[in-house]
């Protein structure tokens, strides 16, 4: 209530001033009117301004920034009277009574101003902020935001100490995913509804139809119109700063001009010269504080468009549907969320641009025109040349970026499947062929890349020079166009100044219309992602409809048509069995609405929970896994862990269900993943339960335990509806119904006894298998076991050693990380400029060095030659030498020219040679990576090196350093000049370059930590983002979308939370900075006001129009050496890969063996010892046996006795701890890898396809002809299925080899080790995801083709080696017994309790 007394106050006092006029007039005393006008207006604004007060206050307004204004403007005037007041009252007596009142007024005001400065509290009845670090913009007071002093206390933060997550400030309410993305949501929705409702008119005429045809086109939603309704009214406020700055630029050219007639004016009084000083330092600091207001405005525009893009596009990829997702790759996906959305963050800076470069520049033009006439339109027609070539260049600048682009999609894309794929790769050696793979797509990229460097060069050629040849044709045809035309100081430099402002916006429109180029492509690319297909909620009714499901439906999946009907009774337990690829996973993906529906209809009742046939694991606790986002009920969450067989894994585990679980589950064996993924249906409790095959991959007995106790007859879901897909047999006499499937039609239904009395297609299935083994009743055709030999995974059965591998992992990623941040918070070293610069090449980047010197000395002494042109002395009206005058200033700036076009082409071919030897480098030591290396880095870590940082050198670096370099030059010349033309700048020039100093290293410590923060908080958004994608069925099939995307805005949250101090910083900075250049406009014009009479104004306007330039050069330069820093990091990242450690050499030439080894393919083991890591125990030891050539042996052991780490011990994906292996006399540790790799050859567990033809899948290296790869298919029987494809070998297999079944990826597999044809073959239970014909045809395969060779199985299902010669059984990491089958049946040993468990005894 303080504010209001003192504005009644006022009011009171002016008012008494009126009423004494009155009074006087009564007595007589006539004084002018003034006397009487002034209090009342004055009286009447104090009055207004009380009620403003009072008004804005009740509007929570917590600092009022009209009020501000208004104070200070009323105290400025009330100053000058008060001057004059004092020197009357020198003089004459006064008049006591107005002097009094002048002065309490002059006092209250002086202390409304100072009260205005602070921030009030907020009023009582605001909303409570139960925020622990709430933002302080909202509570600043006026003065703090307009100079962005709010942050200080950050900055100061920050550079005591690095700054934490947990330092930053919460987002502004307004800032938040929450409200951004539903507004765009809203609006797109309106958007959609119109667009939809209009294009629906009824054509009926055929003829109409065709004249609509062509403007149907343009009915799709608009997504510009969109984002203009969500963020525009927020985005004009920053059109009436900018045009508030753009007008007040043209003062300093004005000003210098009465500057500089006042020194040529030897009459003139001292006060105009300190006046237009005064003048000068006012403008320019308004005009900076302008700026920054209106940028603080675009930046926070531009990172809620980021986060509206990113949970726009999260949302649809939630709803899309599977033809949809075809069209667009994760990959493109990932780029809509990073590249474009950065695309129009960076665009909102920009954009006010196209309206306001044309403003300035008919401005400029204006002035010029007032100062020169028409020699002016010399200037204008070589700027009006100029533009259709830059047209031209950005035309041809965005063609070439549509070619980048799709490059380097395809190159992620790639890069992306060999990270997932990394061991497939090594175990082959087939890393030299995808690296050329690779090569060949980057080489294509730099080709667009080197065309856009050369266009780079002449573009900057052209402006560069642009500014000067339009000064130069000004000049000489105004000197030429008439004698008596002379050039002095204020016409040249007022106009020197002038064109400095022309380039600006000159310089900026192209980038302009560039980045709107970028933007418009990428607005395209989103506008066509949200429009794709979404999935039909209603195409599968929930409710109930004849009592639980009925089914009819044609849906298409490559190519598969069903046309299927049937109904299942509620609480049924029904299996599905068929071939591999007949369409089962299919069927139940058209329960969950996952397939495009043609006709007929799929109703389902109640809720349902689906298992997946590849188990999907999120990246959080196990636990978090296993409840999905429902209510935590403990002694449920107990059941159904028991039921699902996770008790043993969990005590193994280091935290027991609360361990991180890496992505993609990672430490987590096949096997358990698929039993969290189970347990997770089962803990969900719905109606409805679909299971994709989830035992195919367990063991037999976890299988028949889990079959037992949760999908069984007796199980816990005994009362629910359950539809099992299946391979075994020895389930299917418990099941209700069995539906058989065939080429995507139902070939029978009916009980287990009906099918066997039917005697159809099922019987003979059955008959085939049932005499494989006779014991059909106890699951012996289950023993399968997809076992996943991650160095994380089994590290042996004992705990203690899995114990400590996880736990050691999870220590070693914080150890990781902090490293990680110890490179980044110290300064960048000086070694990576080094580093960049070699990789340049030094005697390009001396070379460019060089030419920028050139280029400044020579853009220097043009200048210096002009301000001694124009003091050449006027003799009748005319100028001597003119001619000599204009032939050298055009030399020297041809010179210049030259110079930039140099250092220009230097700078960006040096860019690509660094970029060519970076990428190599990195590219070549990520595949010599050990495999250990990748099970630790998240994959995502190294895509963004390949995406996000090799973009960065590719293209922003280059850019970066010639804008650097720029800058460094131009402050550097202009302190030359200040220097030159009043020596005594010395005195201040110096502690100015220290505050300057101070402020940047200052503000550089707080900004890199907070990119920092930034960039870490990056990645979980995206690696969220991936997850989703992959598991998307799965949160569709138990309706978790919403929680998702809550996780979603939470991350993005979390990442701006990082941006938006990192661009306050920034304005920060720069206001500062603009502040120190400001100084040196102060000083320069002061000094030359001072010494004026030793000056020729020629040296006064260089010097002026120098300074006037610095605050933008400051600015830049700061800007651009923390961008240099924040991007040369880059570098650093690329090159901390490049030094990573290295499996071993791939070729050794010395000990290189014969071409025909392994002749015989003898296997021996002495003494061989395995551990994955330095600090783990052995997982294998003193292993001692011989198995000779041509010998077929089994290898077999319960989960985790290290079967899989003996291959891996084979194969030196890990090197051997102690002993070692012979092959043929040749000992393995001796040789390349390629060498031995080539030579043995593996069917992995996971079968693993690349997207490519599928000819590339078999034979990446074209060793073999294509007969060779027919024969092979055929052996495979795969030939039926490859010659019906319409492309035959050239079938395009799709990411992960998505467009083939699980079972004919493995015969894929099958065909590339026939292929290969080796002395040695190792299959690791290749048989897992097989129905049981494919697998007969397998063994049957490798039991003819493999005859002579020697074969190592690791089994899970014992059927499959009891015809072997040999058996090892492993256990605990030794070998326990090592016999016939036959021999070691009566052994009674470990061998014979697991074939009695699988029945076969």
């Amino acid at each position: 209530s303080f504010f209001p007394a003192l504005g009644l106050l006022l009011w009171i006092i002016c008012w008494a001033d009126l009423f004494y006029s009155f009074w006087e007039r009564s007595q007589n005393i006539f004084r002018p009117p003034v006397f009487v006008i002034s209090p009342t207006v004055l009286g009447i604004t104090m009055l207004l301004a009380t009620f403003l007060i009072q008004y804005e206050r009740m509007k929570g307004v917590q600092s009022s920034g009209v009020m501000l204004i208004f104070w200070f403007t009323a105290l400025l005037c009330a100053t000058i009277i008060f001057r004059s007041k004092i020197l009357a009252a020198i003089g004459a007596e006064v008049d006591v009574f107005r002097y009094i009142t002048f002065y309490s007024y002059f006092v209250l005001v002086l202390i409304q101003l100072i009260l205005s400065c602070f921030p009030e509290r907020p009023p009582l009845f605001s909303e409570t902020v139960n925020d622990p670090i709430p933002c302080p913009e909202s509570s600043a007071s006026f003065l703090s935001k307009i100079t962005f002093w709010w942050i200080t206390g950050l900055m100061i933060q920050g550079y005591r100490r690095p700054l934490e997550a947990k330092d930053l400030w919460s987002l502004n309410k307004e800032d938040t995913s929450e409200e951004v993305v539903q507004g765009l949501a809203r609006y797109w929705e309106k958007e959609c509804q119109m667009k939809s409702s209009n294009s629906n008119g009824d054509v009926t005429e055929e003829v109409e139809a065709l004249i609509v045809k062509p403007s149907q086109r343009n009915s799709a939603p608009s997504l510009l119109k969109v984002l203009y309704k969500t963020f525009g009214p927020y985005f004009l406020m920053s059109f009436l700063f900018k045009a508030c700055h753009d007008l007040m630029m043209f003062s300093g050219p004005e000003i210098l001009k009465l500057l500089i007639n006042f020194v040529n004016d030897k009459d003139a009084p001292n006060w105009q010269g300190y006046l237009y000083t005064g003048l000068l330092f006012a403008c320019a600091c308004l005009q900076t504080l302008i700026l920054h207001q209106y940028f603080h405005i675009c930046f926070v525009t531009g990172m809620r468009l980021k986060t509206a893009v990113i949970g726009a596009v999260y949302r649809k990829a939630l709803v899309i549907t599977n033809s949809a997702r075809k069209t667009s790759t994760v990959g493109e996906i990932v780029n809509l969320m990073s590249v474009d959305a950065q695309r129009f963050m960076d665009l909102a800076t920009y954009i006010n641009m196209i309206w306001s470069a044309p403003l300035q520049v008919i401005l400029a033009l204006y002035l010029l025109w007032q100062n020169l006439g028409p020699s002016v339109l010399a200037g204008v027609a070589v700027m009006i040349l100029l533009v259709p070539v830059n047209a031209v260049m950005a035309m041809k600048t965005k063609t070439y970026q549509v070619a980048h682009m799709k490059s380097k999609d395809n190159r992620i894309k790639l890069m992306n499947e060999i990270l997932n794929g990394i061991k497939v790769l090594k175990l082959y050696a087939w890393e030299l062929a995808f690296k050329e793979k690779v090569l060949g797509i980057r080489q294509e990229e730099l080709k667009v890349l080197k065309k856009s460097a050369y266009l780079a060069a002449v573009s900057t050629f052209t402006w560069v020079c642009a500014p000067f040849l339009v000064a130069l044709s000004t000049f000489a045809v105004y000197v030429l166009v008439d004698k008596n035309n002379v050039l002095d100081a204020q016409k040249a430099f007022v106009s020197l100044a002038l064109f400095n402002i022309l380039r600006f916006p000159l310089n900026i429109l192209p980038m302009v219309i560039s980045s709107m180029v970028q933007a418009s492509v990428s607005l395209k690319r989103l506008r066509l992602f949200l429009s794709h297909e979404e999935l039909e909620p209603d195409s599968i009714i929930r409710g109930s409809i004849k009592d639980g499901k009925s089914f009819f439906c044609i849906a298409e999946l490559c190519v598969i048509y069903f046309s299927i009907n049937f109904t299942v009774p509620e609480g049924s337990l029904i299996a599905i069995v068929g071939q591999v690829g007949c369409g089962k996973s299919s069927l139940l993906s058209a329960l969950l609405g996952e397939m495009d529906k043609r006709e007929g209809y799929v109703a389902v009742k109640g809720s349902v929970a689906y298992v997946p046939q590849q188990a999907w694991i999120q990246n959080a606790a196990l636990k978090d896994n296993i409840i999905f986002g429902r209510e935590m009920k403990e002694s449920q969450y107990k059941r159904v862990i028991e039921a699902c067989a996770l008790l043993p894994d969990i005590e193994i585990l280091p935290s027991g269900d609360r361990t991180e679980i890496g992505e993609k589950g990672v430490n987590l064996s096949g096997g358990q993943k698929q039993r969290v993924s189970l347990a997770r249906a089962v803990y969900c409790n719905t109606d409805v339960y679909l299971f994709d095959d989830p035992l195919s991959a367990v063991d037999a007995h976890v299988g028949k335990h889990i079959f037992d106790k949760v999908i069984g007859p007796k199980g816990i879901l005994k009362n629910k509806t359950r539809v099992l897909v299946t391979h075994g047999v020895s389930f299917l006499p418990l099941m209700d119904t069995i539906i058989v499937m065939t080429d995507g039609k139902i070939s029978e239904m009916g009980s287990y006894q009906e099918l066997l009395n039917q005697d159809g297609a099922f019987a003979e299935f059955l008959r085939t298998y049932a005499n494989a083994d006779q014991d059909v009743e106890n699951g012996g055709k289950l023993i399968k076991k997809l076992q996943l030999s991650n160095s994380s995974t089994y590290s042996g059965e004992t705990g203690k050693s899995l114990n400590q591998t996880s736990t050691t992992e999870l220590q070693k990623a914080p150890a990781e990380k902090n490293a990680w941040k110890l490179t980044e918070a110290d300064t960048v070293k000086a070694t990576v400029y080094w580093e960049y610069m070699k990789a340049i090449g030094l005697f390009i980047s001396f070379l460019s060095i060089f030419l920028f010197m050139c280029n400044h000395i020579a853009a220097l002494a043009s200048n210096y030659w002009l301000s001694l042109w124009t003091d050449d002395p006027v003799i009748n009206g005319t100028q001597q030498h003119t001619h000599v005058r204009l032939g050298v200033y055009g030399a020297l700036g041809m010179s210049q020219g030259i110079a930039v076009f140099g250092y220009s082409m230097a700078v960006s071919i040096g860019g690509i040679f660094a970029s060519r030897h970076l990428h190599v480098g990195l590219l070549h030591s990520v595949l010599r990576s050990p495999m250990s290396f990748f099970e630790r880095t998240p994959s995502g870590n190294l895509v963004n090196r390949f995406s996000k940082e090799m973009d960065t050198i590719d293209s922003v670096i280059p850019q970066i350093i010639k804008m650097f370099m720029g800058s460094l030059f131009n402050v550097i010349g202009a302190c030359i000049i200040i220097l030159l033309a009043t020596p005594i700048a010395a005195i201040v020039i110096p502690p100015l370059g220290f505050v300057y100093f101070f402020v940047q290293r200052f503000y550089v410590a707080t900004s890199r930590q907070l990119k920092r923060l930034e960039s870490v908080s990056r990645s979980p958004v995206y690696s969220h983002f991936n997850e989703t994608l992959l598991g998307v069925s799965v949160i569709r099939a138990f309706e978790e979308q919403t929680r998702f995307k809550q996780q979603s805005d939470l991350k993005v949250d979390e990442n701006q939370k990082a941006y938006f101090p990192s661009i306050v910083a920034n304005r920060w900075l720069a206001v500062r900075l603009e502040c120190v250049g400001n100084c040196i406009v102060l000083f320069a014009a002061l000094f030359a006001v001072i010494a004026r009479n030793s000056l020729s104004p020629g040296l006064v306007g260089l010097s002026v129009s120098y300074s006037l330039q610095v605050t933008t050069y400051l600015n830049w330069l700061v800007r651009m050496s923390s961008e240099m820093e924040t991007n040369i990091v880059a570098v650093e990242r690329v090159k901390e890969y490049s030094e990573m450690e290295k499996e071993a050499p791939w070729c050794i030439e010395q000990t290189a063996p014969p071409n025909n080894w392994p002749h015989e393919g003898k296997v021996e083991f002495r003494g061989y010892g395995l551990r994955y890591r330095e600090d783990l125990d052995l997982v294998l030891k003193n292993i001692n046996v011989t198995i000779n050539g041509g010998e077929k042996v089994g290898i077999v052991g319960r989960t985790g006795a290290g079967k899989s780490s003996l291959t891996l011990g084979l194969f030196r994906i890990n090197e051997s701890a102690e002993g070692e292996i012979i092959i043929d006399g040749v000992n393995v540790a001796k040789i390349g890898l390629h060498d031995l790799r080539f030579k043995i050859t593996i069917i992995p567990q996971d079968p693993v396809l690349f997207s490519g033809s599928l000819r590339m899948n078999l034979d990446p290296f074209d060793k073999y002809s294509d007969e060779e790869i027919w024969t092979s298919l055929e052996l495979a029987h795969l030939k039926n299925f490859v010659s019906s494809l319409p492309d035959k070998l050239n079938h395009e297999c799709s990411e992960g080899g998505e467009n083939l079944s699980v079972g004919q990826r493995q015969l894929v597999c099958l065909a590339r080790a026939l292929l290969r044809k080796s002395k040695i073959l190792v299959l690791d239970e290749a048989t897992a995801a097989v129905d049981l014909e494919t697998d007969d045809l397998i063994q049957s395969t490798i039991r003819t083709q493999f005859e002579d060779c020697t074969v190592l199985t690791i089994a899970h299902r014992l059927n499959t080696i009891m015809d072997y010669e040999r058996v090892l059984v492993l256990d605990k990491g030794e070998i326990v017994e090592c016999d016939s089958p036959a021999n070691l049946l009566q052994k009674k040993g470990i061998f014979y309790s697991m074939a009695k468990d699988s029945g076969l005894v």
